[in-house]
């Protein structure tokens, strides 16, 4: 997800400590949201992850949009529109998919064991990034600097993360498009624009977003390096 909990500016007392607050609990939401997909994967196996986590998961996702109104109002340092599109990617999925066919992540009728699977690697993408970002603003705001490994992670996991991620949202999306015909034969005809149309340059904008901000910020660590040598 873009960086969408940085300061806009030097803080006021009151506003610093919201978002230190904002972040520290988004962090343990998405904490234990990643705790419960993996004992449910462990113990269970990927079918029983939804009945676990879904409805969880959903409204820990449903706060994030918070992160909409912080970049609307400048509470924060973050692009409005990467910002929405994030955040309305994962609303898609959490309440127009996974809310209204459950059946996929559960990988019963409409779904299957991919589908349940997809599920299962979608959270798991999704938790173990906002663990990292959420926390790695926590600190930033409470000591100005996060531990080292921590910014390496912020860095350089999404990588692999977003990938994962964007390709199991895809797939649970693509296979909604059956489903979604007998519950409204256009919200069908749209999951599928969606998926096929939207999806793709959304995913590279997204992508290309976080590599320049990765740059960016290690333009920056490279600048300060020399200054201090």
């Amino acid at each position: 997800m873009a960086d969408t909990t940085k300061p806009a500016r030097k803080s006021s007392p009151v506003k610093n400590g919201y978002l230190i607050l904002y972040n520290a609990v988004s962090a343990t939401l998405w904490l234990a949201v990643l705790g419960r997909v993996v004992g449910a994967n462990v113990t269970s196996g990927p079918l029983l992850v939804y009945p676990a986590v879904g409805e969880f998961c959903k409204w820990t996702q449903t706060l994030a949009g918070m992160e909409i109104l912080h970049s609307l109002l400048g509470v924060v340092r973050a692009p409005f529109l990467t910002t929405f599109m994030q955040v309305f990617s994962r609303y898609a999925i959490v309440w127009g998919v996974t809310d209204l066919f459950p059946e996929l992540a559960r990988g019963r009728g409409a779904g299957d064991t991919y589908s349940s699977i997809a599920y299962s690697s979608m959270l798991g993408a999704w938790a173990i990034t906002e663990v990292i970002r959420y926390s790695y603003f926590a600190l930033t705001l409470t000591s100005g600097k996060p531990p080292a490994a921590l910014h390496w992670l912020r860095y350089h996991t999404f990588f692999i993360l977003y990938p994962v991620g964007i390709s199991s949202e895809a797939y649970l999306i693509w296979r909604a498009v059956e489903p979604a015909k007998e519950f409204n034969p256009l919200y069908s005809t749209v999951l599928l624009g969606y998926v096929v149309l939207v999806y793709p340059p959304a995913a590279y904008i997204m992508y290309t977003h976080m590599m320049a901000q990765r740059r960016k910020v290690l333009r920056a660590a490279k600048g300060q390096e020399k200054k201090s040598s």
